[in-house]
């Protein structure tokens, strides 16, 4: 064992390029030592962690872990080595014009990769879920990549997949899914936002030519924040006024091409630059002007009307507001987007506050003793544990709108509508406020923009305002609730729609005094949610009426009403989550697993009925809140053994999380430091992030030698005193916190093609540079280090490994072996000098 360490020290101080004397090391005393959460929690796992899992993501998981490792296993998602550990996350300190052309070329590799498969193409029912799985996982790397696919298919490929008909179909579906075409969604303009009936941009009809003339009559008009319009994109879906024979028709959509094959911008079109913004940098925001740009008359997306020839308005649904309603279809599919991607960034805070908390300590109770881990304050648990059940609720509400989204008719639009908008709001509302909290948790080590939480709130908080303003969405919850309590009365027949159902039964009565058992009743949680959703409801009917009859129009007795509308939209999203969290939970038979979820249930209930509406219009009496506090309290107490079990259920793999949710004393150690000199010194990031990476492994080895497939000292009594002989795949997978199998000094067999060692690189004599390959044969000497899908970097004489560090275990499979070319009678199965 000894002499196994031996030999990791001398790699070591070659792959940091130091002295054969190192500097003296700096100690650290008990209570800046780091100890995994995992060494002391995750003996008390009370529940299968996959099963939770697989209950809160809710669909493809082994699709989620295969695209995870696929951007894994590529230098395109800036793979970064902190603290022993490989994190892939966007390069923030790169300018916007980098942060842009990357984000482009992740797309085109994942194309290449077949991600992006049959996403328009096949049956939107079979394909939905696995593209929302997708895109789920492509927020937890980064925002921008998720949103500039989202525009390109959800916007973009939504407005010719549900507003075109079966030429555009034909002509566009293909193109934009393979990416010959890059989409925008030319909606928004500088003047109107969220009032798109109001938008300003004007198109006529020329029935000489057959073409529609597409203008933007004044600067309020140009098309404002489009996403991919100012580098990328080739095409948009450009909604405008349509104005025929003198007449407005209302808002239409057209398809207009910005750019041609090589980049040029199209005559009678300028694009400029929105400029840097506060997050999403990586996605290229632009304005557009159309100076009367013409386009055939069949580029009219014509599912809702047509113009004929001779420029004749034809449309099967009379009615105006409703064809409006029809004609904004497309931005369903983009708030579901927006809604369950917010789940899955308050996923990603949560997990590293809480590993965090499991692992920093601070001030001892008594003077000479530990200090005390963060997670055991109670207050640090009321600050985290209702945002954890607030979570997992809004996880199972999500998988709720995607089916709801999947199976969606003409008649359930509304529906559709309603839930989608309320849950936009209120899932993008909850994650800023999850996220800040996290940040706060996280201490001054939140602000760092490699711990991603700080950082998440800007890239995260348009969230709020694209995709419909969540105040503007939650209004019109509120409205499409009164319509239809007006609706019931009309017909004097009972609640159907919206989950209105309960306002049918007798008004629930909350006890004047509530005890521990009632409180983590799930009748009465549902109680408490719907009589505070039926009583405001009926307060907000009352008074829009009495606005109503005293003259008001009715949008004046909205506005005017607009307290009790929020306060009533709010009740309305929390009792509809609730009841998707009821439903997920009786999927259960009894056990562990359900009862930790009836705890995060009854968290979740009671930290909405803590909302200061009950007391505000009394359905709680004093008392009864403070009852409710005090239960509150309680449960965080009871979910403290599961906290990292909880967030491991996340599924969220290791590299995907940051620094602060693992070793982040060895992430801020000098070690650290001297990888960066490194690549100060002229060497490249790639090469800094690997020599750390493996020498940390290297240094590790011996802790790990029971996990490895033959261990070092197996390896001594063959001959070989090094950790050459070793195979890695148990090491990598560790550090990487991931199954997925990569390769190292000798590698796995499956990969070994890919990681070659190459004779031409070894030398017989001592102390003499020695060098991988990747693929090709000697190409200038380079070196490859292992790490994700790894790349030829840097010389042998930048980061050797010596000969001396080498030998040949068998004559069967000489080291210096060629893969491709020369000796290749193994076929590169470097592994098996293990034989």
């Amino acid at each position: 064992m000894d002499r196994a360490f031996q030999r990791t020290k001398i790699l070591t101080n070659h792959l940091l390029l130091q002295s054969s004397d190192p500097p003296p090391s700096l100690s650290s005393n008990a209570c800046l030592s780091y100890s995994a959460p995992e060494d002391s929690e995750s003996g008390n796992y009370a529940f299968d962690i996959e099963e939770m899992r697989g209950l809160i993501d809710g669909h493809h998981v082994k699709e989620r872990d295969w695209l995870f490792g696929l951007m894994m296993r590529s230098e395109l998602f800036s793979p970064k080595v902190r603290g022993g550990k490989v994190f892939v996350s966007p390069d923030y300190d790169q300018s916007m014009e980098q942060q842009r052309e990357l984000t482009m070329k992740r797309i085109e590799y994942l194309q290449g990769k077949g991600v992006f498969e049959g996403w328009l193409t096949e049956k939107e029912e079979e394909i939905v879920l696995r593209i929302c799985a997708f895109l789920e996982v492509l927020s937890i790397f980064d925002h921008s990549i998720n949103i500039k696919i989202g525009v390109h298919f959800f916007l973009w490929g939504g407005a010719i997949k549900h507003l075109g008909t079966k030429h555009h179909h034909d002509k566009w579906l293909r193109a934009t899914e393979n990416y010959a075409v890059k989409g925008c969604f030319a909606m928004t303009e500088l003047g109107h936002g969220s009032n798109v009936r109001g938008i300003e941009t004007v198109t006529t009809y020329d029935s000489n030519t057959g073409e529609f003339v597409i203008n933007t009559p004044c600067e309020s008009a140009q098309k404002y924040w489009i996403g991919g319009a100012a580098n990328h994109a080739t095409h948009a879906a450009v909604f405008s006024q349509l104005h025929i024979n003198g007449t407005n028709q209302g808002v239409h959509a057209f398809v207009v091409q910005i750019r041609d094959a090589d980049g040029n911008i199209c005559p009678n079109i300028r694009i400029a630059d929105c400029g840097h913004k506060i997050g999403l940098n990586g996605v290229d925001n632009g304005r557009i002007w159309f100076d009367n740009v013409r386009v055939p008359r069949e580029n009219l997306l014509n599912a809702v009307a047509n113009v004929s020839p001779d420029g004749q308005y034809m449309s099967p649904i009379k009615n105006p507001d409703q064809r409006f309603a029809a004609s904004m279809a497309p931005l369903t599919g983009g708030r579901l987007n927006v809604s369950v991607n917010a789940v899955y960034q308050s996923k990603v805070g949560l997990a590293i506050a809480i590993r965090y908390a499991l692992t920093r300590r601070a001030f001892s109770l008594k003077q000479n003793e530990p200090e005390v881990l963060l997670l055991d304050y109670p207050s640090h648990q009321r600050r985290l544990f209702p945002l954890v059940a607030k979570t997992y609720a809004m996880s199972f509400a999500a998988n709720y709108l995607k089916m709801l989204y999947r199976t969606r008719t003409p008649e359930s639009m509304k529906t559709m509508h309603v839930v989608s908008s309320s849950f936009k709001a209120t899932f993008s509302w909850n994650n800023m406020q999850i996220l800040q909290v996290c940040r706060e948790a996280c201490g001054g080590q939140g602000l760092k923009t490699e711990n991603r939480v700080g950082h998440l709130k800007g890239e995260f908080d348009v969230q709020s305002t694209f995709e419909g303003d969540n105040t503007i969405l939650m209004q019109q919850v509120s409205k499409a609730l009164f319509a239809e309590y007006i609706a019931v009365r009309k017909r004097n027949k009972g609640f159907k729609a919206l989950g209105l159902g309960h306002m049918n039964k007798n008004r629930p009565v909350i006890p004047s005094q509530l005890t521990s058992t009632t409180l983590r009743c799930s009748e009465f949680q549902m109680d408490a949610l719907c009589l505070r959703e039926r009583d405001l409801l009926n307060r907000f009917a009352v008074d829009v009426l009495k606005c109503r009859a005293k003259g008001a129009s009715a949008e004046q007795a909205f506005i005017m009403c607009y307290q009790l509308g929020e306060d009533l939209s709010r009740a309305f999203s929390e009792r509809a989550i609730f009841q998707t969290f009821l439903e997920a939970e009786a999927t259960l038979p009894a056990g562990s697993l359900k009862d930790v979820l009836g705890t995060l249930r009854s968290l979740y209930a009671l930290n909405c009925t803590e909302d200061s509406s009950y007391l505000r219009y009394g359905y709680l009496s004093v008392d009864n809140g403070a009852s409710v506090r005090r239960e509150i309290t309680r449960m965080c107490g009871e979910l403290r053994p599961h906290a990292l079990a909880l967030v491991t259920s996340f599924g969220i793999p290791d590299a995907f999380l940051s620094p602060l949710a693992f070793n982040w004393v060895d992430a801020n150690s000098w070690s650290s430091v001297e990888a960066t000199l490194v690549q100060g010194n002229g060497l490249s990031e790639s090469l800094a992030n690997r020599t750390e990476y493996l020498s940390t492994a290297l240094m590790r080895i011996g802790k790990i030698l029971l996990r490895c497939e033959q261990s070092t000292d197996e390896v001594i009594e063959e001959g070989v005193d090094q950790v050459v002989g070793l195979r890695w795949a148990a090491v990598i997978e560790e550090m990487l916190g991931t199954t997925h199998e990569l390769c190292g000094l000798v590698g796995d067999t499956t990969m070994a093609a890919t990681y070659p060692f190459h004779s031409e690189d070894l030398e017989v004599a001592p102390n003499q540079p020695v060098g991988f390959r990747l693929r090709e044969a000697s190409n200038g000497n380079k070196v490859l280090i292992s790490g994700p899908e790894g790349v030829a970097i840097g010389s042998a004489t930048s980061c050797p490994i010596h000969s001396e560090d080498l030998d040949v275990v068998s004559p069967k499979q000489p080291v210096g072996s060629k893969v491709g070319e020369g000796s290749d009678t193994n076929n590169g199965k470097i592994a098996e000098i293990m034989d």
